[in-house]
């Protein structure tokens, strides 16, 4: 696409057409060309998301047990796409390329050069990794292991790993002697697993897939399905055919909760017909989701204040309040005190916009909230759930049919993967469990944070980095610093599919080690071998490949945690790793034997059409709280960011286009924005640029406002006007998170704050 061509595609940004339809088709048909994949990729999507296929390795969004013909998305096609791929990048393109030489590469090149054939070590005289068996391989992470203070070592995964590979890596670690076991949940919804567990009590959403066809109301909080979860768009179209509103708050009118075609639908692609999804769009600015909520509470209450005055029945489920909950007398007196000026100056919306909402959510009888990440990834991140939890209880919206708190979760395992044991916090494990079975004395010491684990690579504590899968390098904040300090470790390894840019940064001993993808057959003694994992539902799924290897050379993330752990363990008959790879079914046994009430019958249920489902307490109100009850939570703020807004200043919101996933870029249209050509943006208001003195096309550099005497700046930045609320600006993640101290997280879970990141605008003369 030539440069006038960009152009033509960004001096109307925002002017785009549905979510779904023929754009989604497009999307999918212009990968297939990039990436070329092998024969039989119809087929392999034809059994996505399936009972005897494969997990979508995309988002966690549930698989319904009345699936369609075609159950997948523009982003789980992507997904499936890119891992299907006829490029390979074998041992001889480092005959041509310098891990120094790669540096200048972008995310997307690096992941086009294709499949990862074989075992890979990095040689420092020559600056390339150079082709290793697999025995080489794990011989040399053990022998640097063994003589490193295990509290030097980290065990990271990303949410790809299935279940029992997972709860392996968890094993391995403990075996090892530490809890050191961040994941990627610490990155974006462990904000969740904090903030609902202390609230309702439950770490993860109430809501169940056989609710989304209950409700009559859907309040969404910084979610995007359009980009992030576009199977989700489904319930959403049949919702509204049978009369249901949707409330929207996200400071980007985001296309996906606007209008939608259902590409599956053949009416609807050659009529164009569009469902318009959300009754009403509040375009609040970042971080003051606080103040929103606190408003719509309180006109709920001014609602009930007044028909309780005329011997009226209000809205509040005065019942379910006095039954189930404690807390309220404080927040009520909270709410109705809360001045209506000082609420709509902080998010910028008006009283009448908070009344509209509260009047749509008067008159739903069942509610269910959604949020994803623009909630989660704040700095105050567990006070904007507990608000949520706070709009829900008042009406009794948690706990029965057709209502509910929905968390929309991101990697396709990152719930599960909590699940069977990769955490941090020893309470979280049933550590009687792993002594009896495995015969060892598991650390009872708390393990490392994501957060903790990158202060301690940047102050050298942390000798090791041990990733299954991801791209940490790229994925955590700070980028700018902590590049080099990766480099400082003894020993790196990656469980990876392709190459990325934490590849780029090699420790003094460093190692590939590529895996096979979800949809690709994974042989062992006893056959091809089912792997199985959880969606934001909490409900199991079986997933086997039928493609072909990449390679011949590859292993499962399963065979590739075994063989480390028998390294790097002592033997023990408690311990047959060689065994578990054989059968995964056994892993499954120890799985259920580890969580029985979650895990019952196991192997037996796994493939059931639509998984089995982990039984939520909160569902059903039973509050696993310390006061045995849903808590009601007074602000004592009206927004999550972490630094005051003063003139100069701007919240920046880091946000993913329709044509990337995590830190995955499939290429560089953003069609459900406008935006082609390109990542190198800014989106700004129009007043704003007329503050700054910009136009549309200009060059600036966004630079950190932390106040911590660190610089950062990311430059060579385009000014797109967008509609989006003054004050707030966004850019793309993974490039903005240059801008993102590591010290900007939520107080209560350290998720990173990408959601409200301070940044002054300066125009960049360098481009």
């Amino acid at each position: 696409m030539s440069h006038d061509e960009d152009k033509q595609h960004t001096d109307q940004p925002g002017k785009v057409g549905p979510a779904g339809g023929w754009g989604s088709m497009r999307g999918m048909t212009e990968l297939f060309g990039r990436s070329w994949p092998t024969p039989g990729v119809i087929e392999t999507l034809g059994r996505q998301n399936k009972p005897g296929g494969f997990m979508c390795a995309s988002c966690a969004w549930s698989k319904p047990p009345n699936y369609s013909h075609f159950e997948f998305c523009e982003n789980g096609a992507k997904k499936t796409l890119w891992e299907s791929t006829s490029a390979r990048c074998t041992p001889a393109f480092w005959d041509d390329h310098t891990v120094t030489e790669l540096l200048d590469w972008t995310d997307h090149q690096l992941e086009s050069t294709g499949r990862l054939t074989q075992p890979l070590r990095y040689d420092p005289d020559t600056d390339r990794y150079v082709e290793v068996s697999w025995e080489e391989a794990f011989d040399g992470i053990a022998e640097v292991l063994k003589d490193l203070p295990r509290e030097s070592v980290v065990f990271y995964a990303s949410g790809h790993a299935g279940l029992e590979a997972s709860y392996l890596w968890a094993l391995l670690a403990r075996l090892y002697g530490n809890n050191n076991l961040p994941q990627s949940s610490n990155m974006c919804h462990e904000t969740t697993s904090v903030g609902l567990k202390k609230v309702i009590g439950s770490p993860v959403g109430t809501v169940i897939w056989e609710d989304l066809a209950e409700t009559d109301c859907y309040f969404f909080f910084g979610q995007n399905p359009g980009s992030n979860s576009p199977r989700f768009l489904h319930p959403l179209r049949d919702a509204k055919e049978r009369g249901a509103k949707i409330v929207t708050f996200n400071p980007i009118r985001e296309q996906g909760l606007v209008s939608f075609v259902d590409p599956q639908n053949p009416t609807a692609m050659l009529t164009g017909e569009e469902t318009k999804i959300s009754d009403q769009y509040h375009q609040l600015r970042a971080g003051s989701d606080i103040a929103a909520i606190l408003g719509i509470c309180k006109a709920v209450i001014e609602a009930d204040d007044a028909a309780r005055a005329e011997g009226r029945e209000g809205p509040i489920d005065w019942p379910f309040i006095e039954e189930h909950t404690i807390g309220f007398d404080t927040f009520i007196d909270r709410a109705r005190t809360a001045e209506w000026k000082t609420i709509t100056d902080e998010c910028g919306l008006t009283e009448a916009d908070l009344r509209d909402a509260a009047q749509v959510y008067m008159e739903a009888e069942r509610v269910i909230g959604v949020y994803g990440m623009g909630l989660t990834q704040q700095a105050g991140g567990a006070d904007n759930v507990a608000m949520l939890v706070n709009l829900l209880l008042l009406r009794g919206n948690i706990g029965r049919t057709g209502a509910g708190v929905c968390p929309v979760r991101g990697h396709s395992n990152v719930q599960g993967q909590r699940t069977v044991g990769i955490a941090e916090k020893t309470n979280l494990v049933p550590m009687d469990k792993l002594r009896e079975l495995f015969d060892f004395d598991p650390p009872e010491k708390d393990g490392t944070h994501i957060v903790d684990a990158v202060e301690g690579i940047l102050d050298g504590s942390v000798r090791a980095m041990l990733n299954l899968g991801g791209n940490l390098v790229r994925a955590v904040p700070d980028t700018g610093r902590i590049q080099d300090a990766w480099r400082e470790q003894d020993l790196t390894v990656s469980i990876s599919t392709k190459l990325n840019r934490s590849h780029l940064h090699p420790g003094k001993r460093s190692y590939i080690l590529p895996c096979l993808a979800r949809s690709e057959v994974d042989e062992q003694a006893t056959g091809n071998q089912y792997i199985s994992t959880e969606d934001s539902f909490s409900l199991i799924h079986g997933s086997i490949g039928h493609r072909s290897p990449a390679s011949e050379h590859l292993k499962s993330e399963l065979a590739i945690v075994a063989g480390i752990a028998e390294r790097v363990t002592e033997p023990n008959a408690h311990r047959p790793w060689r065994d578990w790879v054989a059968d995964y079914g056994k892993v499954r046994d120890l799985i259920e034997a580890t969580y029985p009430d979650d895990f019952r019958d196991y192997n037996k249920r796994m493939n059931q059409p639509g998984g089995f489902w982990r039984e939520n307490p909160a569902h059903f109100r039973k509050w696993q709280t310390e006061s045995g009850k849903a808590q009601f939570t007074t602000p004592d703020r009206l927004n999550a960011l972490a630094f005051e807004r003063i003139e100069g200043r701007y919240t920046l919101m880091t946000m993913r286009s329709n044509d990337q996933f995590n830190t995955t870029i499939y290429g560089h249209s953003d069609r459900l924005r406008g935006i082609e050509g390109t990542r190198d943006v800014v989106l700004m208001n129009e007043a704003d640029m007329a503050r700054e003195g910009l136009e549309h096309g200009d060059r600036v550099a966004l630079v950190g406002d932390a106040g911590d005497g660190i610089e950062r700046r990311l430059g060579a930045l385009s000014v797109i006007r967008f509609e989006i609320p003054e004050g707030t600006v966004g850019s793309y993640y993974p490039e903005a998170n240059v801008l993102m101290p590591l010290s900007l997280h939520d107080a209560a879970s350290k998720t990173p704050g990408s959601k409200g990141v301070p940044v002054r605008i300066e125009r960049d003369e360098a481009a």
